[in-house]
């Protein structure tokens, strides 16, 4: 394996929380994108189901990886807290 091809395994992503704050991951093109979610809940210190990932305006899957989702070194996942529905009582 040459040394080109090991760099295009890897690819780095920016995970942008509402805050604007970062958090940078390098992940390979075949990891599952619940990997890479659930490393940024623990690092949050938040629950996992407490947040959406977007891409390209898109929900991610757990099981999707960046090569399934076209992903570009230096891309950008935007991460929301999830809006629960409730009565004003």
């Amino acid at each position: 394996m040459t040394a080109e091809n090991k760099q295009e395994e890897y690819i780095k992503l920016r995970v942008v929380g509402q805050d604007n704050s970062e958090v940078h991951f390098k992940v390979k093109m075949t990891t599952s994108m619940g990997k890479l979610k659930k490393s940024y809940a623990e690092r949050q210190g938040v629950g996992v189901a407490t947040l959406r990932f977007l891409f390209d305006g898109k929900r991610i899957n757990d099981d999707e990886t960046p090569k399934q989702l076209e992903m570009e070194d230096n891309d950008t996942i935007e991460v929301y807290q999830e809006q629960v529905g409730g009565s004003s009582t």
